[in-house]
């Protein structure tokens, strides 16, 4: 009997330890990502059966597109555009994929650039071709700015009535838990982004930092994310964003999420990095 009970409870601890390293919160795992998106940072659908990624500064000029076993379909090489530090991927109606190359840890970047690309899902060779958005923070005028007013990083932005808005990721010390929203045209050119505001999240550092955003398809709801956090906002203008209601919901989870994107009106695909061998995965989420 005794015997017994050691196997009983040494299977109780094995099982709870599984669920407890399976453990993601309210996200309902999906698949393992391809080692080589070990620092994915974007993501953008098209189907409801694979999604294309990017990786951040240091990685490959490509996007990537995976299915929901985690099987690459297919890679293809941005011409005319480079990883500098590419941080979240979005699209407009009309299928056109723009890459954020606005990564900006120390806020000193003076090539801030937005690639333009045609829908990935019709190239049929190896390569793609980029148009450049490039931009500048009209309010910046040090580079770096000193530590309290590092807020020229940007890891999200969506696409809407052909403008791309983008949202700050703050790193300033200390740290505020503002996001400023900024804009620019979505077709070719140079352009002084237009400021629109602020919006204050919560003041914790490690997850109140906006690292993506998207728009659901019928142009409803925005969510922005965080590192274990998601903010909900309906019936929103992006114009007048600060004056909207935002509902934060914590996912639960302390991985380092990167990106998120609508697969329909109520369902969201969210990713994460790779770290300490945790991550690298695909995730969903239904909105509540």
């Amino acid at each position: 009997m005794k015997l017994m009970a050691k196997k009983l409870s040494l299977q109780v601890i094995i099982i709870f330890l599984f669920y407890s390293c399976s453990n993601h919160g309210q996200l309902i795992y999906v698949t393992k990502l391809p080692k080589s998106l070990k620092e994915n940072s974007g993501i953008a659908t098209y189907t409801d059966n694979s999604a294309w990624f990017i990786e951040d500064s240091g990685n490959d000029d490509i996007i990537t597109q995976v299915d929901y076993d985690g099987k690459i379909l297919k890679e293809l090489k941005v011409k005319n555009g480079k990883n500098h530090d590419w941080e979240d991927l979005t699209e407009d109606k009309k299928g056109n994929l723009y890459i954020g190359d606005f990564g900006n840890n120390e806020s000193n970047r003076k090539n801030l650039i937005i690639y333009k690309l045609p829908n990935p899902e019709y190239e049929s060779g190896e390569h793609i071709t980029a148009e450049h958005i490039t931009f500048k923070y009209p309010e910046q005028k040090k580079f770096p700015p000193k530590k309290s007013k590092r807020l020229y990083d940007a890891e999200a932005f969506v696409h809407y009535n052909n403008y791309l808005y983008i949202f700050t990721k703050n790193r300033a010390n200390p740290f505020t838990g503002e996001s400023h929203i900024y804009r620019v045209p979505d077709t070719k050119g140079d352009y002084d982004a237009e400021f629109l505001g602020k919006i204050t999240l919560c003041g914790d550092w490690n997850t109140c930092k906006v690292t993506s955003a998207d728009i659901s398809p019928d142009g409803k709801t925005l969510v922005l994310l965080g590192a274990g956090k998601l903010w909900t906002i309906t019936n929103f203008d992006l114009e007048n964003l600060p004056e909207s209601s935002l509902i934060e919901t914590d996912l639960l989870v302390r991985t380092q999420l990167e990106s998120v994107s609508f697969l329909d009106n109520s369902t969201l695909l969210l990713s994460d990095e790779e770290t300490k061998k945790e991550g690298r995965n695909l995730y969903k989420y239904v909105l509540k």
